[in-house]
């Protein structure tokens, strides 16, 4: 894979967000996705007691002739996937040690997703946010769905403070159709704020998937010179000698997402780490083969 896949400076060069996202997952196919909710389909799921109210047609009747207990069937429904894409166009996404900085690399990987999305018929929408809702595009299927997300994606630019865990909190009581958030972000916020947003996704069905974009200069802190740093969210300027700082600052910053990680293994959810030099494709495909063989295992 690491010889064919995309480098993201070739993605710099391409022009055009839909020629980025047909490059990224050329060639990648894209199955059905089993719904949590249950139906009628024949792929059986489970068990639970009868209660009053119940179909009589969906009684297991063999199970009541072995153990005189009243079961119902209940089934997995095969259904098309839902999938609301969240971009954080906060002014810490500027950022960028490459040629390309790391909303450069989140518009890719949401652009990627889209047309993935949407190339399996499913259900495909849009938000870019700092600390409130900055563009919106509704769910919906279809190549006009398309083009209507890459134009946002396009015309999205990295500025305002951050504020994702208000944006998620906010968006939880908003997102009408139950399906998978993906948020593509640096996760630069207060953890209990993000954290109090994912609950309330979940509290409302949906499946938030968290993708952490950094800068490898941001995960190294490789300097050996003084510098100084230009707050991009009005935090000012200061200059300062790395090598004094830089233990610090990497406990400091391996706490942050140690701790964002943590909380998303107490949540079940998937927390993927992208760094900008990765090829996209190659980061993509491999998150989304590990959950396409879980599923398949029978586990989210």
């Amino acid at each position: 894979m690491a010889d064919k896949s995309v480098d993201p400076a070739v993605l710099d060069r391409l022009e055009g967000l839909e020629l980025v996202a047909r490059t990224v997952v050329e060639g990648f196919m894209a199955g059905h996705h089993r719904s949590p909710l249950r139906g009628s389909s024949a792929e059986f799921a489970q068990h639970r007691e009868y209660v009053p109210g119940d179909e009589l047609r969906r009684l297991d009747w063999k199970v009541f002739a072995r153990s005189d207990r009243l079961v119902v069937k209940e089934y997995f429904e095969e259904t098309n996937l839902s999938c609301h894409l969240l971009l954080d166009a906060s002014e810490s996404m500027a950022f960028g040690s490459l040629a390309w900085s790391k909303f450069d690399y989140a518009r890719w990987c949401a652009a990627a997703l889209a047309h993935l999305v949407l190339a399996s018929r499913d259900t495909a929408g849009l938000v870019v946010f700092d600390q409130k809702e900055k563009a919106k595009v509704p769910p919906k299927t279809g190549e006009g769905q398309e083009r209507t997300i890459f134009d946002a994606l396009a015309k999205a630019e990295a500025s305002g403070p951050t504020g994702v865990g208000a944006t998620l909190q906010w968006l939880a009581t908003r997102l009408k159709s139950r399906g998978i958030v993906a948020v593509f972000s640096d996760f630069f916020d207060e953890p209990e704020t993000i954290v109090a947003g994912l609950r309330r996704l979940v509290h409302s069905g949906h499946e938030p998937i968290l993708f952490q974009v950094l800068d490898p200069l941001e995960t190294t802190f490789s300097l050996d010179h003084l510098v100084r740093f230009d707050g991009l969210e009005a935090s000012g300027q200061l200059k300062v000698d790395p090598k004094a700082i830089r233990a610090a600052y990497l406990e400091e910053f391996g706490a942050h997402t140690a701790l964002l990680k943590k909380h998303a293994r107490a949540l079940s959810l998937d927390f993927v780490e992208l760094s900008t030099k990765q090829p996209l494709d190659a980061a993509l495909s491999t998150y989304l083969a590990r959950r396409t063989a879980r599923a398949r295992g029978g586990r989210r």
